[in-house]
């Protein structure tokens, strides 16, 4: 079978995408017409199939991605230098509900998975160390090296077996470093206690010591009053300076207990609806919104089909897509929420003088990714077709079962804390550029093309570029499931496996 080397996404399209790089010269037939190439043009960027004037839009996707900045031919290589973006300010909008429900066979699928007392899920068992106030960071990470000595850890991360019915036991041990919890104001101080409030209550996590100063902002006790009626067997505080002598020494019996307790939990069967799963992409190319993205889309719609959840955010890389969300609420007032969400997160770009489409980072436009508008029509592909059935504040928790949006910026590890805060277990990134990093829950990497994948599968855990090497959607979505599935019963995902885990909190205002 001859391989596709261009692709026009849908029919209103007035680009074609390069599946492989072109030359001058090259012709692509096209509806029946033939387009001879102007410029060599590389792969994942695209090709004009018909000529435009200048201010006229050009359409991707079926929707336009900006503006020509000058009169354009049919077979002209379209990137940043001659498309502009159509985004400016605040809009209005009007409420015209699409949604349609899910038509997904329910499969009655299982994953391996932590029970907790309060009814929760976990698809880790780890130990946490949750400072408080960046002051603490240092004796937090030496707490945490000395108990992966004294348990016997391999590295980071317990070597799974294969055997995945029945596993005990601690998977990692981890301490969560940020730079906050003082000299902060306001909204930034309050997203800070949000944030590490969610840490500690995280079900990966089967045992937290919450590690304080004593004298920060964030202080102590009122910290712990916010985590409500927590399990107090398996989230402790200690406040260092109230410590007499050795601070590691009084930190380390702490830490015994909670391995005691947490190492007798055993992995069982779980429902899949149990199932939270975040949606992000960075290093996006001009293959995301044709690969990867469309596979993780088809993965939400099946979990939300099953009665599980995905959460979306990267709120500016909605701007350009916004009312396909906006149309897709399942009420008016979720519809209003969306609004909001997307209006604020304007507002605070204009607040700082900052214009609202650009976004694309060099990396980006590299890949294929012209306009704001390019990179959002594919970025919202990530989750699916579903109804939107709640939106969420930066730091909330999650609530509703289905789709999600949630308030975040787009920065890589800002948005994949924010998404495993309000409660997924699991993110799944997509990535054309690759990008090795991983929040505090397993960090799934999907390449978006099968170079990426060949050259980095140290850092890539499932490869979408297969759909470009002539594999089938519906051949992939049963595989993709499957991986997902066997992360969330405890296969290590790439950015486990290395050590590569960290966390950073949202800031906007000042610093004391």
């Amino acid at each position: 079978m001859e391989l596709a080397t261009y692709l026009k996404i849908n029919p209103a399209d007035s680009v074609v995408v390069c599946l492989q790089p072109k030359k001058k010269g090259e012709i692509i037939t096209i509806d029946g017409k033939t387009v001879v190439l102007n410029q060599d043009t590389p792969a994942g960027h695209k090709v004009l199939i018909k000529d435009v004037q200048k201010g006229e839009d050009i359409i991707k996707y079926g929707y336009p991605i900006g503006h020509a900045r000058e009169d354009l031919k049919a077979g002209d290589w379209v990137n940043e230098n001659n498309l502009k973006t159509n985004l400016s300010g605040t809009l209005e909008y009007t409420y015209n509900p699409v949604g349609e429900e899910l038509t997904i066979k329910k499969e009655n699928r299982t994953f391996m998975g932590y029970k907790r007392q309060n009814g929760d899920v976990g698809v880790r068992n780890e130990i946490w160390i949750v400072p408080t106030v960046g002051c603490v960071n240092g004796i937090a990470e030496r707490l945490a090296e000395q108990l992966r000595k004294e348990i016997g850890l391999d590295g980071y991360h317990k070597v799974q077996s294969s055997n995945l019915k029945v596993q005990s036991g601690i998977d990692s041990v981890y301490a969560w470093h940020h730079n906050y919890g003082c000299s902060q104001l306001s909204e930034d101080h309050e997203n800070t206690r949000k944030v590490l409030r969610d840490i500690c209550l995280h079900p990966n996590a089967g045992g937290v010591l919450v590690l304080s100063l004593g004298c920060e902002n964030n202080q102590p006790e009122d910290f712990m009053a916010m985590l409500g009626d927590y399990d107090k067997d398996r989230i402790k505080l200690l406040v260092t300076q109230r410590v007499e002598g050795d601070e590691v020494e009084a930190g380390m019996q702490i830490l015994r207990d909670l391995y005691d307790i947490a190492r007798k939990d055993q992995r069982e069967k779980v429902p899949v609806s149990e199932l939270r799963v975040g949606l992000k992409c960075g290093g996006s190319d001009g293959f995301s919104g044709i690969t990867a993205n469309p596979l993780v889309g088809e993965f939400s719609d099946w979990l939300v089909a099953q009665g599980g959840t995905s959460v979306l955010t990267e709120v500016p890389e909605m701007f350009g897509a916004e009312t396909i969300l906006m149309n897709r609420c399942r009420t008016e007032e979720l519809f209003h929420q969306t609004v909001s969400m997307i209006n604020n997160f304007k507002e605070y770009f204009l607040s700082h003088g900052e214009p609202v489409g650009e976004n694309p980072s060099p990396g980006n436009k590299a890949g294929g990714i012209s306009t704001l508008e390019d990179k959002a029509l594919g970025c919202t592909q990530k989750c699916g077709k579903a109804p939107v059935s709640g939106v969420m504040e930066y730091g909330d928790r999650l609530t509703q079962k289905g789709l999600n949006l949630l308030s975040a910026p787009g920065n890589d590890l800002v948005a994949s804390t924010a998404l495993a805060s309000c409660g997924c277990h699991i993110v799944l990134f997509t990535t054309g550029r690759g990008t090795p990093f991983g929040t505090f829950v397993p960090t799934m990497k999907v390449a978006t093309n099968p170079t990426l994948a060949k050259n980095k599968p140290n850092w890539v855990d499932f490869s979408a570029g297969q759909l470009v090497e002539g594999r089938t959607m519906q051949e992939l979505v049963p595989e993709f499931i499957d991986k997902v599935l066997a992360v969330a019963s405890g296969q290590p995902a790439r950015n486990e496996e290395n050590g590569y885990r960290e966390i950073s909190i949202f800031k906007n205002g000042v610093t004391l």
